[in-house]
């Protein structure tokens, strides 16, 4: 039988004959002729020693290609191991050498390597511990956000990609053209997008949420998961410029129910992973933040803080803290205000809700007070914000109104509009950023390592 290393390891017991295919970690030889070959294949942590004899069928054709990186087929008879730390071993009957690996050129030596040189070799830095780790954590996220909708009857839905609107109005948004802009640059100073190819001004999305309302005030409760963009010129540990979002749209939801759903979600992601990636989340405390096991368990086992965004205001006025950003109503939190929060003050998550208009989208639903929106921020321990949300203004002319304060043209949103002048209802919804959430579950210092391929500020390689 053909298997996998995680199988292996936890599962299969011995006395099998079976086949493994891996990558060479390491290699020792002993004085008694045997060798002694770690393999991993990438379903788990850890790897397998592969007992391998002077006799084996290939070996003396083959052992010196048998260095750390080669590819590796191996049949042998599973053992009990009489070493510390592993189950089981494999006697191999016959090694089978896939794909070379020159010891002189090989770039993931048995060494240390910081996480700025790996993110200059992305298409190997998944052979290497943290990053099999990332990768796993990921998958297992990635699973647990589906199962956790389509639970409870939700509709996943593909937003596209390209769009002609911009969602989060801040205009930095990438550009998507046909248009030869260097000869169009050399004859005329404005560029005609009626001539582009879709006819108007198109660019990457950055957000599905819009989309996202068609289909939950049409067809139910629904979600998007896919790729978001944004030109924001920031080279920091926290911004991508290509990244994932989950964002939920739920019709005849209000804010209570919107900020109650973000707090099930996230508390049930993160306990999905803590089952299914044991192994992965203890090397992560080990190895990359000793806190994190501790920090997402706080967060599963405590109710979520729900304040006004006046009252966090005047809780950081009051602390005996000097700011790097002064602390003042109508701006939005900083990092060290929302950390501040969730681990000095209330010293568990929390939920902000009813934000000033002025730093909120045209979207969300304006309360009667003029001056706030039923906007919602969950902060966590470590991370801040994880979660941003709100009700949805679902009145025509506030709506309409919203978006001539905010600089919009209504008619080219006609379509949106369109979903409140034909029965609106009220709906709520809210958007995870993915890599965020990475950050969060691994302990990671640097966004850029939470994405398979960080696409940053000139950075676009692989």
């Amino acid at each position: 039988m053909v298997a996998r290393i995680k199988d292996v390891r936890d599962v299969l017991e011995p006395g099998q004959t079976l086949t493994l295919h891996g990558w060479v970690r390491t290699r020792r030889d002993s004085k008694q002729g045997l060798s002694f070959i770690e393999l991993n294949d990438g379903s788990c942590l850890g790897n397998l020693q592969i007992i391998v004899e002077g006799t084996t069928e290939g070996f003396e054709d083959q052992q010196k290609h048998i260095t750390t990186g080669a590819s590796l087929e191996v049949t042998g008879e599973l053992k009990e191991s009489p070493g510390k730390g592993q189950r089981v071993e494999l006697h191999a009957t016959k090694i089978v050498v896939l794909g070379s690996a020159d010891p002189e050129t090989y770039p993931l030596q048995k060494k240390r390597h910081t996480f700025e040189y790996l993110r200059e070799i992305a298409h190997l830095r998944p052979r290497s511990n943290t990053f099999g780790a990332i990768a796993r954590v990921r998958n297992a996220a990635s699973a647990a956000i589906h199962n956790f909708f389509q639970s409870r009857h939700f509709l996943y839905v593909h937003t596209p990609i390209i769009t002609t609107s911009d969602c989060e109005g801040a205009g930095q948004m990438f550009r998507v053209t046909t248009l030869d802009l260097a000869r169009i640059a050399q004859i005329q100073t404005e560029i005609d997008y009626a001539q582009d190819f879709f006819g108007k001004a198109a660019s990457l999305t950055v957000s599905g949420q819009l989309e996202a309302e068609i289909y939950a005030t049409s067809t139910g409760p629904c979600y998007t998961f896919g790729p978001t963009f944004r030109a924001e010129n920031s080279n920091t540990t926290r911004h991508l410029a290509e990244f994932w979002m989950v964002e939920p749209e739920i019709p005849f939801f209000d804010l209570q129910a919107n900020m109650e759903l973000a707090e099930e979600f996230i508390k049930y992601v993160i306990s999905h992973v803590l089952e299914t990636c044991a192994e992965d989340m203890d090397f992560f405390n080990q190895r990359i933040e000793k806190t994190v096991l501790e920090t997402l368990k706080n967060i599963v086992d405590h109710d979520f803080e729900r304040i006004p965004y006046t009252t966090a205001v005047e809780i950081l006025e009051k602390a005996d803290r000097k700011w790097e950003f002064p602390v003042q109503w109508g701006h939005d939190l900083q990092s060290e205000h929302e950390r501040y929060l969730t681990e000095e003050h209330f010293k568990k998550p929390i939920i902000l809700f009813d934000y000033p208009r002025t730093i909120k989208p045209f979207y969300m639903r304006c309360n009667e007070d003029g001056k706030t929106v039923r906007a919602m921020d969950v902060l966590v321990p470590r991370i801040g914000e994880i979660i941003g949300g709100s009700q949805r203004e679902e009145r025509l002319d506030v709506l309409e109104a919203r978006m001539k304060e905010c600089h919009l043209d209504p008619e080219d949103y006609w379509w949106y509009l369109d979903l409140r002048r034909f029965g609106t209802v009220p709906h709520a919804g809210f958007g995870l950023g993915f890599e965020r959430l990475i950050q969060l579950l691994t302990g990671m210092q640097n966004i850029r390592d939470c994405i398979p391929f960080p696409r940053t500020p000139k950075n676009a390689e692989f």
